[in-house]
């Protein structure tokens, strides 16, 4: 199986110890990993801010750059419900504005062969227990996109609670959102900070040490909330949990 990362392009600037942490976790389990460099955004902001024409280019990209891969791999619920639920909508647009199917048919190819980290751990690799080792206590934000637009339920919960010396407490309004959502924190900043305070104060409640989730844009937002509240907690995406073990921590 070719398998290629997606690592996008939050991960790419500020967070690449998750996409390493992906590598190194792929490779444990048998799986060889390519980065294709071509890669860039997958238009996901484009898109939610209204240019629809102008993350076209960005999504053709994306089909192009990816289209060999049996599987591409994304430690990205928001940029993963992009390609799934949003591409097909700009195929089906260009469609309705009399501009064939050339989008869509160019497009289709990658729709279907792309997973977020952990449905592509649970449902294609067969791993709940990936032979982590990660001493704390953690609880677990399932982000608005992995919950709603990708469905991934229980699948990061289940890898998880299999993951030696981890503690897994349940978050108080789980699946509340933390008020990120992309743009939404730029044009609605009192709103979003107050969503980010709750969320915070909830998964304090729960004496955590580490705030998980699947996407970096939360926790990104629940970092800077954390920060700016001097929380003793830290924000960690899955992809670092899972990737840890007794020889080699977390980074």
């Amino acid at each position: 199986m070719r398998v290629a990362l997606f690592l996008t392009c939050v991960n790419d600037t500020l967070y690449p110890d998750t996409g390493r942490a992906v590598v190194r976790l792929l490779t444990r389990l048998g799986v060889e990993v390519d980065f294709p460099p071509g890669q860039t955004c997958c238009g996901q902001a484009h898109y939610n801010t209204g240019y629809r024409h102008e993350a076209e280019p960005l999504a053709l990209r994306y089909a192009d750059v990816f289209r060999e891969y049996d599987a591409i791999v994304t430690p990205s619920g928001s940029c993963g419900a992009m390609v799934r639920e949003l591409y097909p909508r700009l195929g089906a647009r260009a469609r309705a504005e009399g501009r064939g199917d050339t989008l869509a048919t160019r497009l289709a190819p990658v729709i279907p062969k792309t997973y977020e980290l952990t449905e592509f751990l649970v449902d294609v690799l067969g791993a709940t227990d990936v032979g982590a080792y990660y001493p704390h206590r953690v609880t677990y934000h399932p982000t608005c996109h992995g919950l709603r637009s990708l469905g991934l339920g229980d699948r990061p919960r289940r890898l998880l609670e299999a993951v030696r010396g981890l503690e897994l407490v349940e978050l108080p309004g789980a699946d509340e959102c933390c008020g990120f959502g992309g743009t939404f924190a730029v044009k609605n900043p009192d709103v979003s900070a107050a969503m980010g305070v709750d969320k915070v104060r909830n998964a304090e409640s729960t004496g955590a040490e580490v705030l998980c989730a699947a996407d970096n844009a939360c926790l990104m937002h629940l970092g800077g909330t954390m920060a700016r509240l001097r929380v003793g907690m830290r924000p960690v995406h899955i992809a670092e949990i899972l990737a840890s073990t007794e020889q080699e921590p977390p980074r």
